[in-house]
């Protein structure tokens, strides 16, 4: 087999009849179309990459043709290279046909149907990426153009790698398999006709090539499918992980609505409760022995009136910063403790006495919170005391220790059973007590103990470590 450009030019026809030939389909070829093969590996292992092979070629999603078309800077430049390969290759099949053949009178049809190809390869990416009938139409002129100028002459057999790939991209995978199997076989008898002898290389290097070409695409298809597939899947989990974080902050956000809702509940029945329940009762008292005894009528409404005062107080620690009053004053725990004890005998005026009594220096100052908490707890049992239990002495212990930190509260009241629970208020009057001690301990990790027996007091104790490790509270009641 002679090689293009040696010997008789394959180009030439044995009769001249122009661009009649475009009418037949003659299955002669050229055996230049040999050489095209042997050299189209360059373009075709570049298009083996995936890149855009053209215009039509396009991704079997909604990627457009064209090299500007995708988002990907690394596939859009590929994209630019494969196109300039393609017109460069367009252009010396051109350049080779005119220096072999100067003058032919095919000369002009084969310059028109060159311009013809280009102008229809431009089209491409106007046309869109799917595959309309406008698409599909457009496909099948530019196959057509690129066979009727392999018959006039070979050297555009060059052209036949990237037509592989634009069909495998526009097409339905039976069809395209199709196309590529009916332009192999216009190759191959091309070269076999133009050969001057038998070839085996002639039959099998065109299937091979295509078969490694379409093999490669297919992977790439695929890859790409999977790729997709992988990034929607990341696209769903990165949703998924949003969505979950904005529920778990709307959570977190009503779990601390409600614990401040408990805390205030907490501070407003440990101090404003508890003294309006006692005003009502001093008020009610002074009712019944306002004709009969005006002293001590008198006195119970002085007393009711310093207790309005005290709770203005605390609700303008309320508004201030929710502090205990007691607390913000000054002194620390032990001066509130012994402030409360001395204003809790006081307003009992005779019918209990209240002392406090502080062991042991704390190494560190006590948390705010700390402090707080246990004075609202000396607080709430005081109420308890003053108002159940009958008692007319109570005794508040604090006992610094080591690693926590322990209040005491013992009255010598009337008490209560084991099977028989603690005294409550009547419904609707105040309804924490207890489990509102309980509640201040559990958020500080400490534990309350209640010990009773009837006709023999109670002793409340609260503790609180010191090492800011939360044990799980616990309520325990001993007789």
């Amino acid at each position: 087999m002679r090689r293009n450009g040696t010997g008789p030019d394959p180009e030439r026809p044995a009769s001249a009849d122009g661009p009649g030939t475009t009418g037949r389909r003659s299955p002669t070829g050229e055996p230049g179309a040999a050489d095209a093969r042997t050299t189209d590996d360059g373009p075709g292992t570049t298009d083996a990459l995936g890149a855009d092979d053209g215009p039509g070629v396009t991704e079997p999603t909604s990627r457009a043709d064209g090299a500007g078309a995708t988002g990907d800077p690394d596939a859009r430049w590929l994209a630019l290279l494969m196109h300039a390969a393609f017109f460069l290759l367009l252009g010396a099949s051109l350049a080779r046909f005119l220096m072999r053949h100067p003058g032919e009178t095919r000369t002009p049809w084969i310059i028109a149907l060159s311009a013809v190809l280009a102008v229809l390869y431009l089209l491409g990416p106007v046309l869109g990426s799917r595959p309309t009938p406008r698409r599909l139409t457009w496909l099948g002129v530019l196959v057509v153009v690129w066979m009727v100028l392999v018959v006039l002459a070979p050297s555009f057999a060059w052209c036949a790698v990237p037509l592989f790939y634009t069909g495998l991209r526009i097409l339905p995978p039976r069809a395209a398999l199709a196309l590529v199997a009916l332009l192999t076989l216009f190759v191959v008898a091309a070269q076999l006709r133009l050969a001057s002898g038998f070839d085996p290389n002639l039959v099998l290097a065109p299937p091979a090539v295509a078969a490694v070409a379409t093999a490669v695409f297919v992977h790439m298809q695929r890859q790409t499918v999977r790729q997709r597939d992988l990034a929607a899947r990341q696209r769903e989990l990165i949703d998924d992980l949003l969505r979950t974080r904005r529920e778990l902050a709307a959570t977190e956000r009503r779990e601390g609505t409600l614990a401040e809702r408990q805390r205030l509940s907490m501070e407003i029945h440990d101090t404003l409760a508890q003294g309006l329940s006692s005003q009502q009762m001093l008020l009610q008292a002074a009712d019944r022995s306002w004709d009969t005894d005006p002293a001590t009528a008198r006195r119970h409404v002085l007393t009711a009136t310093g207790i309005a005062e005290r709770n203005l107080a605390e609700a303008r620690r309320f508004v201030h910063d929710l502090a205990p009053a007691d607390l913000a004053e000054g002194g620390g725990l032990e001066a509130a403790l012994h402030a409360l004890a001395d204003r809790e005998t006081a307003q009992a005026r005779g019918g209990l006495t209240v002392r406090c009594h502080v062991e042991g220096v704390p190494a560190a100052p006590l948390p705010d919170r700390v402090q707080s908490a246990l004075l609202r707890i000396a607080q709430g049992a005081l109420a308890n005391v003053t108002e159940h239990a009958e008692a007319t002495v109570a005794a508040l212990t604090l006992t610094h220790l080591d690693d926590r930190v322990v209040l005491d509260i013992a009255d010598n009241g009337r008490g209560f059973g084991p099977g028989r629970p603690a005294p409550r208020p009547p419904e609707g009057v105040r309804g924490h007590g207890l489990p509102a001690m309980r509640a201040r301990l559990q958020q500080l990790g400490g534990t309350l103990t209640v010990e009773s027996a009837p006709g023999e007091g109670t002793v409340l104790s609260a503790a609180v470590p010191l090492s800011h490790t939360a044990a799980p509270p616990a309520l325990e009641e001993r007789a």
